[in-house]
């Protein structure tokens, strides 16, 4: 037993995963999360101020810490991406799905592997500083997201362990896993037939995101040595609050350099949205909701003398918050251009880069609260991620019909003009505890 393959996806739009109904009423001493291992975070050198962020209403403190910690991680895995991509390549992923599969991994971790899961995802940021305590909060987290009031609102988050069949895996493993993330076992025969197994794996995963998301373990992906796969999937289809009424769509170029363009199929609309124009970091921001107000996409639009990779080198989680906190609701004159994002990639070196090392290596993982024998030599060989986002009149593929007010063109002249026909950044994010849950670079929606 050498290689534990692992597996994380992430469907389309905004957000997070379906938990049980007991735990988003239990309390800490209701629920046995005790896992093998549990690592205690250093008090830090310089703590924040507590006054400095108030934390929204009925939020729990330790809720809205992972919501900030998981923001974070996404703004530096995003920079990890970056580097490994040319500017003019598009970017989509969902850092709430990567943080969730991965804490089902933490829940079988020890020593430093632990301790490298813990800061490089930020888990060690939560004032509660004992490792356990993150599962339960990362449950009351998907409780927040995931019930949404407004049916027109589709958010269906699904987890799942696939073990090898031939192997014992921990009691406890399967029942925080169960528990916190909804995620069952099923045993599968990877050691005589991994590619049945992951063509197995694919299946369940299109049928959980409406078969938008197909074939993301690609073949010899898995391997006789293979004993787990952990998977998270996202799928989220929403209306937008204000519509674009499709008879405003118009034919345009879309700039994907000073020297390039290609034709994109431009919406139109002009109505009221939070704005804000940054002249001295030289871009515009514009937030849209959703029907239910709570789900939001910001787009954050470089200034025409300005490039997206000069925005992106400044990215914090700091400076973005103040950036969204300043937004003002204007009328806006809103040009968006149809599109649909697809990424596909592996995890494994952007991670190893940002300090997640042991976790990939057979020789030093620790992972002896996977399986009841303490499973010598298990690790993590790959991990997968891919996402897919449509964005159109209606909203992220939703069909049914809302009253919206369209207005022309020319008629307000106090109105601003925000005319995305460049590229630019792109955030989905629940706006009352500001969680961000999937990130884009829209470079090129030209080919899509």
């Amino acid at each position: 037993m050498r290689a534990a393959d692992w597996l994380l996806v992430v469907a389309i739009l905004p957000l997070v995963s379906a938990a049980l109904p007991d735990i988003c009423s239990a309390k800490p001493r209701d629920l046995p999360l005790e896992p093998r291992c549990i690592y205690r975070s250093p008090e830090p050198e310089d703590p924040e101020d507590p006054t400095s962020e108030p934390v929204p209403g009925s939020t729990n403190p330790r809720v809205w810490e992972l919501s900030k910690a998981n923001s974070r991680f996404a703004l530096s895995l995003y920079r990890q991406l970056a580097l490994s991509k040319t500017p003019e390549s598009n970017i989509f992923m969902s850092p709430i799905s990567i943080s969730t599969a991965f804490a089902m991994t933490k829940l079988g971790a020890c020593n430093h592997t632990l301790q490298q899961i813990m800061k490089v995802f930020e888990f060690d940021t939560i004032k509660e500083k004992t490792s356990d305590q993150v599962h339960f909060f990362f449950a009351k987290l998907n409780c927040r997201l995931y019930r949404k009031k407004d049916r027109t609102t589709e958010v269906i988050s699904a987890n799942r362990l696939f073990g090898d069949k031939s192997l014992t895996f921990n009691e406890t493993y399967q029942n925080i896993s169960e528990m916190v993330y909804g995620a069952k076992l099923l045993p599968l025969n990877f050691r005589e037939d991994p590619d049945k197994a992951r063509v197995t794996i694919n299946n369940w995963i299109a049928n959980k995101t409406e078969n938008l998301i197909q074939d993301t373990l690609p073949p010899g992906a898995l391997d006789s040595t293979t004993i787990l796969v952990l998977v998270n999937t996202i799928y989220f289809k929403g209306q937008w609050k204000n519509k674009f009424d499709k008879e405003n769509v118009y034919a345009a170029d879309f700039h994907l350099s000073p020297s390039r363009s290609c034709p994109v199929s431009m919406m139109y609309q002009e109505a009221r949205f939070k704005y804000r124009h940054l002249r001295d970091d030289h871009m515009q921001l514009l937030e849209m909701p959703y029907r239910g107000d709570d789900i939001t996409m910001v787009i954050i639009l470089p200034s025409k003398d300005a490039t997206l990779s000069q925005v992106e080198a400044g990215l914090d989680l700091k400076k973005v918050t103040g950036w969204l906190e300043g937004m003002k609701e204007t009328t806006v004159s809103v040009h968006l251009p149809r599109f649909r994002v697809e990424d596909a990639f592996s995890l494994k070196e952007k991670l190893q880069a940002m300090g997640l090392r042991d976790l990939f290596s057979p020789d030093r993982a620790s992972l002896p609260g996977m399986l009841e024998d303490g499973g010598d030599g298990v690790h993590i060989s790959d991990a997968f991620h891919k996402a897919f986002l449509e964005v159109n009149e209606e909203g992220s593929e939703a069909a049914a019909s809302t009253t919206v007010v369209a207005v022309g063109r020319s008629i307000n002249l106090n109105r601003v003009v925000f005319q995305a026909n460049r590229p630019f950044l792109l955030l989905i994010r629940e706006a009352t505890i500001n969680a961000l849950l999937f990130m884009a670079r829209v470079a090129d929606p030209c080919g899509q």
